[in-house]
């Protein structure tokens, strides 16, 4: 059984940052790709980023490009997402996501149906 669990959210003003992790039980945890989703209140939930298996290639929504920053510790079972200089849309709860549907290196989950396994979600809250 896979378990994730997110922690490292919380409420911060404009301009701040937070670094997001996520723990991963169970074996294998290298071989996943490990992807980061976001939902605000009465919106869809929505890809923010991800990183593949090896830690070696990543991939961004345009909303967050050059802010916000996926990496991985293999033997730590662990993936962060480093959030900088967050805006008031932000807001969301944040889910980590776990996939072994890719096909190569380059092909890096991007949509809800390719993730496998999820953990419970941490809330950004940032106000102005």
């Amino acid at each position: 059984q896979v378990q994730l669990v997110e922690s490292g959210g919380g409420v911060v003003q404009a301009g701040a940052s937070l670094r997001l992790s996520c723990t991963v039980s169970g074996r294998s945890f290298s071989t996943y790709a490990m992807g980061w989703f976001r939902q605000a209140p009465g919106k869809e939930r929505e890809f923010v980023g991800a990183i593949n298996w090896s830690g070696r290639n990543t991939d961004y929504a345009d909303s967050v490009k050059g802010r916000l920053t996926i990496s991985r510790d293999n033997p730590k079972n662990t993936v962060f997402l480093q959030m900088n200089n967050l805006k008031p849309e932000d807001t969301a709860v944040y889910y980590c996501a776990a996939s072994l549907d890719y096909y190569n290196d380059n092909d890096i989950p991007l949509v809800v149906s390719r993730y496998d396994y999820w953990g419970q979600g941490t809330q950004v809250t940032v106000s102005t």
